[in-house]
């Protein structure tokens, strides 16, 4: 592990994301955007500690531009050898749900890249834990090249359908930009 930034960040986000890179070039150059601007703007990334897909872009344009990066991953992935070494602070926890709380409890808010299963479930989690009132943090989708528009679609359905509400659609934020997604998540 490397060692921590000069100044700490006083803030940061927690970004959900593939461990694949996707079949669009634009969703990793938004990934490393990221990772930039959000060093550039001293905003400490917090993710799931892997080295590999959007997961490891994030994290090393973090640290190429001088940032601080905290990882956590459950010791399963550590095993599958994905595990990022190299970030400034890596937090090695027991389960998934381990890691999820962890990250939870370190973020100002959480922001949403492409991604799959994982990334579904991490951003659901959030989102019914916002609707149980157990945090009020910022949930943002970043909408590289409309990935995330079919599931928007599908919240739309649901509130057509009776079963999700209107004001509980809204706590999911949507951007189209790398600025406008870190806007939105510092409020």
């Amino acid at each position: 592990m490397s060692s921590p930034a000069a100044i700490s960040p006083s803030r940061s986000i927690c970004v959900f994301c593939a461990s694949a890179n996707g079949t669009r070039p634009e969703y990793r150059a938004d990934a490393e955007d990221l990772g930039r601007q959000l060093a550039l703007q001293n905003i400490g990334l917090i993710y799931g500690g892997a080295r590999v897909g959007l997961m490891g872009a994030v994290a090393d344009a973090t640290l190429a531009a001088g940032g601080r990066v905290t990882g956590v991953i459950p010791h399963v992935l550590v095993d599958m050898e994905v595990a990022h070494h190299e970030i400034t602070e890596l937090h090695i926890v027991k389960t998934m749900h381990d890691r999820k709380a962890l990250m939870g409890e370190k973020a100002d808010a959480f922001l949403i890249l492409p991604g799959g299963f994982g990334t579904l479930e991490e951003l659901f989690e959030v989102l019914a834990w916002s609707t149980l009132k157990l945090h009020s943090k910022p949930i943002v989708l970043l909408n590289t090249a409309k990935f995330w528009d079919g599931m928007l679609a599908f919240l739309d359905h649901c509130i057509a359908e009776g079963v999700l509400t209107q004001p509980r659609r809204e706590l999911l934020l949507v951007a189209d930009t790398v600025d406008e997604a870190i806007r939105l998540c510092l409020g």
